[in-house]
C-alpha cells in the first residue's frame, strides 16, 4: 500500500455528492499533481485527506483514506488533531488570511514546533531561524521578528512553508500554493517545494490549476473534473499521450514563450456545479468529441497506456 492511500473517496455535503469515488496514491519522495479548473473537486479532497470536512458539514460517504497503514477516515478527533501539522502539514493559497497580524511570524513558526515536538522557547527559536535559512530567505533573524504587513506575498508564503515544516511532517498537502504570486516568484516558490521533497523525503500532494505548474513540479498528476477522475498517470506520459479530452484542453492552455497577445486558448463553458451533474460523462457538454453515448452513460475509469481514463473515447482525433 502507498504511504498515502485514497481509495474510491466520494464526499457528501448534505444530500449533495460532490465528489464521486476519488482513487489516488503519493509514495514519499513523490510528488503527486491533483489538477482541474476551479469546482473540480481538488480542495475537497484535501479536506477529506486532512478530516476537515465536518468544518463544512461534508463527510466521506464512501472509500478509505490511510497514511502510512493507519486509517484516517475512523481516527478520532482528538488523534486526528495530533496528527495535523505533526505528520499531515497544510499549505495554503492564500497567505495573506493564513498569518495573524498581531504576532511576529517567527512566534507564529515556533508555535507549531512547540505544540507537535515539545521544543522549549529557545530550541523552538533556533529551529524557526534554520528553516528560514533554508527557505533561501536572507536575514533569516531579522525576519524572525516581523511583522506579516512588513513583507512581499512571495515572503508570506515562504512563512508559510516554514510554519508547515515546523512540525516534520511526512506529507505535505499545498493547495494553491502559489495562485497569488507573480510568475516569477511562483517560480521560487515551486522550486523551493521541489527541493524540500528531493532532500527531505516528503510526500507532497500539489493542487493547482495550471498544467505548467504540474509539468514544472510533478511525478504523478491525478486531473479531476466535475468530482471524478478524469485521468490519472505518470506526468511524461500524460504530456507526451494525454488521453482525456478534457486533459489536452487543460495543456492546450499553457501560456508559452512568445505566444502573441490575445492568442490565449481557453475551454468552452464551465465546470457544471453538484446541482446540476447531468447524466453521462460530466465534460461532454464542453467536449468537441461528444457522441450520443457521452450523454448517456458515465464512461468507466480504466486502464491505459499505464494510467487510468474515464472517457469513451480515449485518445482519438484531436480537439477542434
Amino acid at each position: 500500500m502507498a504511504f498515502l492511500s485514497v481509495r474510491e473517496v466520494s464526499v457528501q455535503i448534505g444530500k449533495m455528492q460532490l465528489i464521486d469515488r476519488i482513487s489516488l496514491d503519493i509514495e514519499k519522495g513523490q510528488i503527486l499533481g491533483v489538477v482541474g479548473e476551479s469546482g473540480s473537486g481538488k480542495s475537497l479532497t484535501a479536506m477529506a485527506i486532512m478530516g476537515l470536512l465536518p468544518l463544512i458539514g461534508g463527510r466521506i460517504s464512501h472509500g478509505s483514506v490511510t497514511l502510512d497503514g493507519t486509517d484516517l477516515v475512523t481516527l478520532p478527533e482528538a488523534d486526528f488533531r495530533a496528527l495535523r501539522g505533526r505528520r499531515i502539514a497544510l499549505i495554503t493559497q492564500n497567505p495573506m488570511t493564513s498569518l495573524d497580524p498581531m504576532l511576529q511570524v517567527g512566534a507564529q513558526i515556533d508555535q507549531v514546533a512547540r505544540l507537535h515536538l515539545g521544543l522549549g522557547a529557545e530550541a523552538a527559536k533556533a529551529r524557526s531561524i534554520d528553516l528560514l535559512q533554508q527557505l533561501r530567505i536572507p536575514n533569516a533573524t531579522l525576519v524572525y521578528l516581523q511583522y506579516p504587513h512588513q513583507m512581499s506575498g512571495g515572503m508570506k508564503q515562504r512563512i508559510v512553508i516554514a510554519m508547515a515544516l515546523a512540525g516534520d511532517p511526512d506529507l505535505i498537502i499545498a493547495d494553491e500554493p502559489t495562485t497569488a504570486l507573480d510568475v516569477t516568484i511562483q517560480a521560487q516558490i515551486i522550486q523551493i517545494l521541489v527541493d524540500l521533497v528531493r532532500e527531505r523525503g516528503l510526500a507532497l500532494l500539489l493542487i493547482t490549476h495550471d498544467m505548467g505548474v504540474v509539468a514544472q513540479a510533478c511525478d504523478q498528476v491525478v486531473v479531476l473534473y466535475a468530482g471524478r477522475v478524469a485521468e490519472s498517470n505518470a506526468v511524461h506520459a500524460i504530456f507526451a499521450q494525454p488521453a482525456h479530452p478534457y486533459t489536452r484542453a487543460l495543456i492546450a492552455c499553457i501560456t508559452r514563450a512568445g505566444q502573441a497577445a490575445g492568442s490565449l486558448t481557453g475551454i468552452p463553458g464551465l465546470v457544471p456545479s453538484a446541482a446540476s451533474y447531468a447524466a453521462g460523462c460530466r465534460f461532454h457538454t464542453r467536449c468537441a468529441l461528444a457522441q450520443a453515448i457521452c450523454s448517456d452513460a458515465a464512461p468507466a475509469l480504466q486502464a491505459h497506456a499505464q494510467g487510468r481514463v474515464s472517457c469513451h473515447f480515449p485518445q482519438g482525433a484531436q480537439l477542434g
